[in-house]
C-alpha cells in the first residue's frame, strides 16, 4: 500500500501581497496585480503582474537584513516565500529540496560579456538550500509551464518511493526582457488584461512570483489543514514546439491518469482550478479536454487574470489558491470573463460564492506539448 501524501504547509510572494492572507483578502475583493509596465527600454509598456521592486526589497530586509550574501530579485522572493515554512518544519537528512523554475536568473544575462555562474539553475537552486541549511541534493523540475504542477508530483512519488520523508517544493520566475521579448515574438501577448476563456480574448499577460509548500507522508493530525496528494499525471502529447494540441489529448490523458490513480469519477470533482493563458488555442484545447472528461460541468476558473501567467511558479501558486478556496469554501471567478469564447461548454465562475470543496483538480499545459494534472482532497 503506497503512502498517502500531503501537503501541510504553503506560502506565496506575489503582486498581491507577500503571504497567504494578503493574497486571499485582495482575491476576494477582486484586486489584480495585472497591469502596464516598462520592461523593454525600446517598446512600449505591457500588460503585466509585476511585484514593486521597493516593496520587495522593505520586506526582504525585515527577514534578512543581517545577511551580507548578494541576492538577486529572484532569489529574494524564492527566499521570502520559503522562510516561514522552514521556521516551522523540521530540514532533516531525508527532507527533500525541490525548485521549480522555468528561467531562474535569466535577467543576470543582460549585458554581459560572459555566462555568469548564477544563471544555471543548479547553481540558483544549490544557493537557496545551502542559506537554509538542505543537506540533500537539491532537485529542479523545469518543464515549461506545468512545471509548478509537476514539482508536486515529484514530492510526492520521491516520498512514496521511499527516497525522502518529506519535502519543500518552492517555485518562482520573475518578469524579464528575455521572457517579454520571447512571447511577445509568438505574438502571444494580450493587448490589455488577459481574459480567460472569454469571446474577445488576444493573449497573455506575464506575471512573477513565487511560491513554498510543505508535502509530507507523516501527517500529526495536528496542522492547521491538511490536503492529501490522491493522484497525479504528466503527458507529453508533442504536437508542436509551442502550439496547444488541436484534440485535447495530452490534457485528457493528464487528467484521465490523474483521476484514475485518486479513484474520483468526474462528477466527484468539486472544482478545477484551470491553466488558462487567455490564448485563442490553449484555452480551446482545455475546453476540449474537459468536455472529453466529462468535466464541462465542474466550476472552473483561471487565475491568469489576477497574477498573470507566472511560469514556472504558476501551477504551485494556483495550487495554493485553490486550497484557500476549499478552506475557505469560497470559488474565486475567473476575472474578466464576460462571454463565451470556446466552442465546448464549461462552468466558468462569474463571482464570489460559497461551495463545499472536497476534490481538487488542478492542471496545466505547457510549450513541448507538456501537460499535468493534480487532484487533491480536503482532509
Amino acid at each position: 500500500m503506497k503512502k498517502e501524501i500531503y501537503i501541510t504547509d504553503y506560502n506565496c510572494v506575489t503582486p498581491l501581497g507577500f503571504n497567504v492572507d494578503s493574497n486571499w483578502n485582495a482575491l476576494l475583493e477582486g484586486q489584480s496585480g495585472v497591469a502596464l509596465h516598462k520592461i523593454i527600454d525600446n517598446q512600449e509598456a505591457f500588460y503585466a503582474s509585476m511585484i514593486d521592486s521597493d516593496e520587495l526589497n522593505e520586506e526582504f530586509n525585515r527577514f534578512f537584513a543581517q545577511h551580507t550574501i548578494d541576492f538577486t530579485r529572484l532569489e529574494k522572493m524564492l527566499l521570502l516565500s520559503l522562510q516561514p515554512l522552514v521556521e516551522k518544519h523540521t530540514v532533516s537528512e531525508s527532507t527533500a529540496f525541490i525548485l521549480s523554475t522555468t528561467k531562474g536568473n535569466i535577467s543576470l544575462l543582460k549585458n554581459q560579456p560572459e555566462l555568469p555562474e548564477g544563471v544555471y539553475l543548479s547553481k540558483l537552486a544549490e544557493k537557496i538550500a545551502y542559506f537554509f541549511g538542505f543537506k540533500t541534493k537539491p532537485i529542479i523540475v523545469s518543464n515549461a509551464c506545468v512545471s509548478g504542477v509537476m514539482a508536486i508530483s515529484v514530492a510526492k512519488n520521491m516520498i512514496q518511493a521511499g527516497k525522502y520523508k518529506d519535502a519543500f517544493v518552492i517555485a518562482g520566475d520573475e518578469l524579464s526582457e528575455f521572457v517579454i521579448s520571447g512571447f511577445n515574438s509568438f505574438q502571444a501577448i494580450g493587448s490589455g488584461p488577459c481574459k480567460p476563456y472569454d469571446k474577445n480574448r488576444n493573449g497573455i499577460n506575464i506575471g512573477e512570483a513565487a511560491a513554498a509548500a510543505y508535502i509530507t507522508s507523516m501527517s500529526t493530525g495536528n496542522e492547521k489543514f491538511r490536503f492529501k496528494v490522491l493522484g497525479d499525471s504528466a503527458v507529453n502529447d508533442a504536437n508542436h514546439i509551442s502550439g496547444p494540441s488541436r484534440t485535447g489529448d495530452g490534457l485528457y490523458a493528464s487528467i484521465k491518469n490523474a483521476m484514475t490513480e485518486a479513484k474520483v469519477s468526474p462528477e466527484q470533482i468539486d472544482f478545477i482550478s484551470a491553466h488558462g493563458t487567455a490564448t485563442l488555442y490553449n484555452d480551446e484545447m482545455e475546453a476540449i479536454a474537459f468536455n472529453r472528461m466529462d468535466l464541462q460541468n465542474i466550476p472552473l476558473n483561471s487565475m491568469k487574470g489576477y497574477y498573470g501567467h507566472c511560469l514556472g511558479a504558476s501551477g504551485l501558486l494556483e495550487s495554493i489558491i485553490s486550497m484557500e478556496s476549499a478552506l475557505h469554501s469560497i470559488l474565486i471567478p475567473s476575472k474578466n470573463f464576460k462571454e463565451m469564447g470556446v466552442t465546448q461548454p464549461l462552468n466558468i465562475i462569474k463571482k464570489n460564492q460559497t461551495a463545499d470543496i472536497k476534490y481538487i483538480l488542478k492542471t496545466a499545459s505547457g510549450f513541448g506539448g507538456c501537460n499535468a494534472a493534480v487532484v487533491l482532497e480536503k482532509c
